[in-house]
């Protein structure tokens, strides 16, 4: 017969082994190159491919896992990672994620989850506080910003359809007016996504300006030849190459006369009405109905962690919300009824430590010193023969090409092969271009010029 007893010993020591396991590799961070160094097969054969017949010690399968991946890890964290609009995670932040795991709370019902229910109402007020919404919205803590865009445009899907007379809860989607979608043609393909899984279908297409910023005019005629369905208009808070924000003032205007619910895609921009100096990019889109963004990438807090704000709560809490006999409800509201899932780790924990930390004023130098960084970049490159920036850089992305598209693509691939940074290719406007995002709390100056020596010298080279 098996032992029923727990030796609790067994996760101090396992703890112990990941703390030691974690600053060793925080400190590799500084002079590391960025690309990993082994593969996946590497890492499985280190890992060993066969379950073992028999329990192992969890100090030492720390251990295990620790060796054998760390070959094959992408140092992501790294102030000079720039390949995706990701972030880095913000010590506080880091810190709050090993006490949520620890503390192991199913952050549901503000009944059973006291602790974690208080930690989500204060984050939620600093939230909109901090960008400047409306106060009585609703916040819901999600996984990323794609389900933060999930539950954004399902409030808003039910709400639209209910004004239409249709109750989506009772009669499903089959036989309901259906739901017109419009959205800037440069959107992020997540809305897209998103708009697959509520049943919607494909988006018409609005044009754009050359910064990828939707045209409220256009928007505006779309919508009055429109075929009687209700509406949604998905608009944009910092164009994935351009960093170009909408003019929400203007679009949100003419969504709102044709009575449309307005949405706010922020993965990355909606902080940049957290500070004085970049707010007039946000100008106006706290007119809207609904706003996500993912709180990994600029307040750089652990992943999974996106944040749905809906400016109705009870259209968010319709979507969202079940009911269950044998769960313990409150009066006041339960956490649960403002995101997808039932069962959650309390996300707010990692929030709350990122903004208590960095407080008021450090929330807006985090933003500012990451727009300079892009900045910098931006000169850094027009300095380099044959280079050209092919975005107004506003914000914290900058696309750069070295000529034709072959030789942008070699020097991409040069960097990647040097490792002293991440830097991704993609194709913008019909252009190969090399794109860098600036999201990460820990680049410096010296990141900077490391990255732009390293580009020097893929361009030298190519």
């Amino acid at each position: 017969m098996p032992s029923d007893e727990v030796d609790t010993g067994d996760a101090g020591q396992a703890l112990a082994r990941a703390h030691e396991h974690a600053l060793t590799w925080l400190a590799t961070l500084t002079d590391r190159a960025v690309p990993p160094a082994a593969s996946v097969a590497d890492v499985v054969a280190a890992l060993g491919p066969e379950l073992p017949d028999g329990p192992t010690d969890p100090a030492a399968v720390v251990d295990l896992l620790a060796e054998a991946v760390e070959p094959g890890l992408t140092a992501m964290p790294s102030g000079r990672f720039f390949g995706f609009v990701i972030g880095g995670t913000h010590p506080a932040g880091m810190a709050a994620d090993w006490l949520t795991s620890a503390w192991d709370q199913n952050a549901g019902l503000r009944t059973v989850t006291p602790a974690a229910t208080a930690v989500d109402d204060v984050a939620e007020a600093w939230v909109l506080d901090l960008l400047g919404l409306p106060e009585t919205s609703a916040v819901g803590f999600v996984t990323g910003g794609t389900m933060a865009n999930f539950t954004c445009l399902a409030a808003a899907r039910d709400a639209v359809l209910a004004r239409a007379g249709w109750d989506i809860g009772s009669r499903g989607l089959v036989g309901s007016p259906g739901v017109r979608v419009l959205v800037g043609a440069e959107r992020h393909d997540s809305v897209d996504l998103v708009l697959r899984y509520l049943g919607l279908g494909a988006p018409e297409l609005v044009p754009v300006d050359e910064q990828g910023r939707i045209d409220p005019t256009a928007l505006r005629a779309m919508l009055e030849d429109g075929d009687g369905r209700p509406s949604l208009v998905a608009l944009q808070a910092g164009n994935i190459h351009s960093g170009a924000f909408d003019p929400f003032e203007d679009a949100i205007a003419a969504a709102h006369e044709h009575g449309a619910w307005v949405h706010v895609d922020g993965a990355f921009g909606l902080f940049a009405g957290a500070t004085p100096a970049y707010r007039h990019l946000v100008e106006g889109y706290d007119a809207a109905d609904s706003w996500a963004t993912d709180a990994h990438k600029t307040l750089n807090v652990p992943y999974d962690c996106g944040v749905a704000i809906v400016r109705d709560p009870t259209a968010l809490r319709a979507a969202m919300s079940m009911h269950g006999d044998y769960l313990i409800h409150d009066a006041a509201g339960d956490p649960f009824e403002k995101v997808p899932e039932l069962s959650r780790r309390s996300r707010a924990f990692t929030v709350w430590a990122v903004l208590r930390s960095l407080g008021r004023s450090g929330v807006a130098e985090l933003v500012e010193r990451m727009a300079g960084h892009a900045r910098a970049f931006a000169d850094g490159i027009a300095g380099i023969d044959g280079a050209e920036v092919l975005n107004d850089v506003v914000f914290t992305q900058v696309c750069a090409s070295f000529g034709d598209d072959a030789r942008t693509l070699d020097v991409v691939r040069r960097m990647l092969e040097d490792g002293t940074a991440w830097t991704s290719g993609s194709v913008w406007r019909e252009r190969a271009v090399l794109r860098i995002s600036v999201s990460n709390w820990s680049t410096t100056e010296a990141d900077v010029e490391r990255t732009l020596d390293a580009l020097r010298a893929a361009v030298a080279a190519s």
